[in-house]
């Protein structure tokens, strides 16, 4: 006679097995071995011209060149930074005029590619021998010869910052408009301003969708100041190509303008993580994904990586 049913009863506890994941290990293994292969080839291939890499990594003019690309960089950053700002208010405001210069100015900059941009105004003198300021269609009270006045670095300056504007414009507008509507009509019922519910309470919700791009931008700013070589302006790439051109050590001197390239674009990667981190605090889904390497080994312990 079979015995009555348990009701109630504990099940016995199991020990849990995980799951496995055999394609990660092949795919390690592959992984691994072709990066032996790397560093055997990096190690035992004379032509990289280790020895010439360490002696011209910390060169004046290689310093010198990365100091003008740092340079440039911050003030084309922050040009475009500005501007994009007041570009992106232009193109949200309900005047029509503001709206349509924004709208112009977002067309032509992004329309055109930047190296012609740079040959500009460069070139700008050959358009306007003189620029002037005075009353227009009167008399000029200051005259400045533009070959003075627009110099290499002020035209580079002048190339990069205005362009980076026009993308700018683009990112703030989205971060602003990702912003609920609600908010600004609260501030507009507590007694705002549209300017103040523009900079204490949309903007400061806009950081955390505008800081991504924005991170994005400066990285490829540090990259595309490469381009002002076109107007002679020296920067670190340009730097490399100079010293190559007389001892015709190419690969190596490549290798240590990549090198400063790598170092300054991973600051830069770790400083947009740290803002990001900032602008993310009591959000639900702020960035807090783990490295690519934690997230390669967590399943060895079915363990959840924050």
């Amino acid at each position: 006679m079979a015995e009555p049913a348990t009701t109630g009863a504990r099940p016995e506890p199991r020990d849990a097995i995980g799951v496995r994941h055999p394609g990660r290990w092949v795919a390690i293994a592959v992984l691994a071995v072709l990066g032996a292969m790397l560093v055997n080839s990096l190690l035992t291939n004379e032509n990289f011209g280790w020895p010439v890499v360490a002696e011209y990594l910390f060169a004046a003019p290689v310093l010198n060149g990365l100091a003008n690309t740092l340079v440039l960089t911050v003030l084309s950053m922050l040009i475009g930074i500005v501007g994009g700002i007041g570009l992106a208010v232009m193109r949200l405001s309900p005047n029509p005029v503001l709206s349509g210069v924004s709208g112009v100015y977002l067309w032509l900059f992004r329309g055109t590619p930047l190296i012609a941009q740079l040959l500009f105004w460069s070139f700008l003198s050959s358009l306007y021998p003189n620029l002037s300021l005075g009353i227009p269609f009167g008399p000029e009270f200051v005259v400045f010869d533009t070959n003075s006045l627009i110099t290499p670095f002020l035209a580079c300056l002048l190339g990069l910052g205005l362009n980076e504007a026009a993308y700018m414009a683009e990112i703030v507008r989205g971060g602003i408009q990702s912003v609920d509507q609600g908010q600004s009509e609260a501030a507009g019922a507590l007694g705002m301003t549209r300017a103040q519910t523009l900079r204490r309470v949309v903007l400061p919700q806009a950081m955390r969708v505008i800081i991504p791009p924005t991170g994005n931008e400066t990285i490829g700013m540090l990259k595309t100041t490469s381009l002002v070589v076109v107007i002679g302006y020296t920067d670190l790439l340009t730097s490399v190509q100079r010293i190559y051109s007389t001892n015709f050590q190419t690969i190596p001197l490549l290798i240590v303008a990549a090198a400063w390239y790598l170092l300054l674009t991973s600051l830069l990667t770790a400083g947009q993580r740290v803002i990001e981190r900032r602008y993310g605090r009591g959000v639900a889904g702020a960035v807090t994904e783990a490295t690519p390497l934690v997230r390669l080994f967590s399943f060895r312990t079915g363990g959840k990586t924050s």
